[in-house]
């Protein structure tokens, strides 16, 4: 566990500078680990939840086919080195506003829902993650409900009442 943060730390330190945003290494990854862990907290990854992931991720951050593959393996490598989410959502959640915090739970949802059932894990992943977030657990509970119903979950949420 301890040579895992010093690596992470090591890889921080030596990185090229990072401005935080959607184009950011540490950001996609970061943001990719936590949309991998939802996808693999119940088992493994289903090829509904894989091929479901793979087209948030490409559509996000507009990426190649080989991009988003690449980006899913660093992700994977990322999530079971990982001790816990505050280094994930801490590495993100300066870079988004509401709007794209409650997007990230809405992903998390949609892979939860992509096998078609929702498990214990799922949900208090969720729950966590959107905590850490600053999300509401109105908002996120909402968030679950549209996702669940097919629906865009932010474009329906007043995200001043979330």
């Amino acid at each position: 566990m301890f040579d895992a943060i010093k690596s992470f730390v090591a890889d921080l330190a030596s990185a090229e500078p990072r401005s935080g945003g959607p184009g950011d290494r540490e950001f996609r990854g970061a943001y990719a680990a936590l949309l991998v862990h939802a996808a693999t907290i119940d088992g493994d990854m289903s090829d509904s939840e894989r091929s479901r992931l793979a087209l948030l991720l490409k559509q996000r951050f507009e990426l190649s086919d080989l991009a988003v593959d690449e980006l899913i393996a660093q992700a994977i490598a990322a999530d079971e080195k990982a001790v816990d989410f505050y280094h994930f959502t801490h590495a993100i959640s300066g870079a988004l506003d509401e709007t794209e915090r409650l997007r990230m739970i809405e992903m998390m949802w949609t892979i939860a829902f992509a096998d078609g059932k929702i498990s214990d894990y799922e949900e208090n992943l969720i729950w966590r993650v959107a905590d850490l977030l600053g999300i509401s657990g109105r908002a996120r509970l909402r968030l679950k409900k549209i996702v669940q119903s097919g629906g865009s979950a932010v474009d329906t949420l007043d995200t001043g009442k979330a």
